[in-house]
């Protein structure tokens, strides 16, 4: 058994895998993301701190659904995000979808397999054999 305290609550608790978050929490921060998530859906002009505050929930929490994906705002959203890669506007997460793409393409060109190498054939000489310098 593998027993955490709880990184929100303190209490024990069997950690399989994942964050240290007991399953108490988890559900409870669950529940706050589908709140947050029909605030919005009714709200969609509301801002960060206004949706942190009217909801009881962080602006970090809010932003790591945001850079998860789990949220999205609408373009007329006062909450502008950009890519940080790029700079260019985005609704959600950390990355627009062309830099995404290019991540991904040069990721599987990293862990291609390699080509074989073409070895040159030997070209023989008609003056192979031993030589020797003079001094």
């Amino acid at each position: 058994m593998n027993l955490r305290n709880c990184s929100r609550c303190g209490k024990m608790f069997n950690h399989i895998g994942g964050p240290t978050i007991c399953d108490q929490c988890k559900k409870a921060i669950e529940e706050d993301f589908q709140k947050v998530k029909q605030y919005i859906q009714d709200n969609p002009t509301a801002s960060l701190r206004q949706i942190a505050d009217d909801n009881e929930v962080s602006s970090k929490q809010i932003q790591q659904w945001i850079r998860e994906e789990r949220l999205m705002f609408s373009e007329h959203s006062p909450i502008q995000l950009q890519c940080e890669n790029c700079g260019a506007s985005i609704l959600t997460g950390r990355f627009c979808a062309k830099c995404k793409t290019s991540m991904a393409n040069n990721l599987a060109t990293s862990f291609a397999k390699p080509k074989p190498v073409m070895q040159e054939q030997i070209k023989k000489d008609n003056k192979a054999g031993m030589r020797f310098l003079d001094t």
